[in-house]
């Protein structure tokens, strides 16, 4: 038999858990909802000064139009633009970003120098490093028919007073530019007992010559080489 104070507690612990059931089951409208780690979040725009937009983010101003890629001014004092030394200059700037007009040209001038008086004191190793295959055994066989006879050629160089690029392209992956030189020089042609066969010891004569370059922009090669030759006008 329960005493009474087993029957007060027993009214007691049922009237508790009424109570908060009465509380825990019921619902306010209020309660926040699950946390979902999957749902996105909320970001918000900050509002001061401080805000920076990122690169690539369109904005509300109008977009700028693109800079052409290609400036008219480009190729300023050595091809017209829109003509095709122009656009064969941009077909090679394209194939190399290192490529510039200029240090070409600036290198292509003491080539020329070079090779003109590399031929004339029959300076084989020179030559092989700044021709080509073709090119070298012309002036080779040139040089050796020379030495044959026992003549010699003596050059120096007065000026050089133009140098511009008359032609460009790019075939494949080689580039070929093409350079018309206008310079002065002496040159002299004595046979076997020195006495003047051809030139003018004394006399400057105006040159002018059209040279090709080519390099294979694939090799690691940085060189240029020359490819043809003819006399120009």
């Amino acid at each position: 038999m329960f005493d009474i104070y087993t029957i007060i507690f027993l009214a007691l612990a049922v009237f508790i858990f009424l109570r908060l059931r009465s509380v825990l089951g019921q619902r306010t409208g209020r309660e926040r909802p699950p946390y979902d780690p999957y749902s996105a979040r909320d970001v918000r725009t900050a509002t001061n000064d401080k805000v920076v937009a990122l690169p690539g983010r369109k904005t509300d101003a109008a977009v700028r139009p693109a800079e052409t890629a290609e400036p008219a001014d480009r190729w300023r004092g050595i091809a017209e633009h829109g003509s095709a030394v122009a656009k064969g200059l941009d077909a090679i700037a394209a194939a190399d970003p290192n490529f510039d007009a200029p240090q070409f040209l600036q290198g292509a001038r003491a080539a020329y120098e070079m090779v003109v008086t590399a031929f004339a004191e029959g300076d084989r190793r020179t030559l092989k490093n700044l021709l080509s295959r073709d090119v070298y055994e012309g002036f080779e066989a040139a040089i050796r028919e020379r030495e044959g006879k026992g003549e010699t050629v003596e050059t120096r160089f007065v000026s050089i007073d133009k140098s511009d690029i008359t032609g460009a392209e790019l075939r494949a992956r080689t580039a070929q530019i093409t350079v018309r030189f206008v310079s002065q020089l002496i040159s002299v042609t004595r046979d076997k007992a020195g006495a003047v066969i051809e030139g003018n010891a004394g006399k400057v004569t105006d040159v002018t010559d059209v040279w090709t370059f080519a390099r294979d922009l694939s090799s690691r090669d940085p060189n240029w080489k020359l490819v043809a030759t003819e006399a120009g006008q």
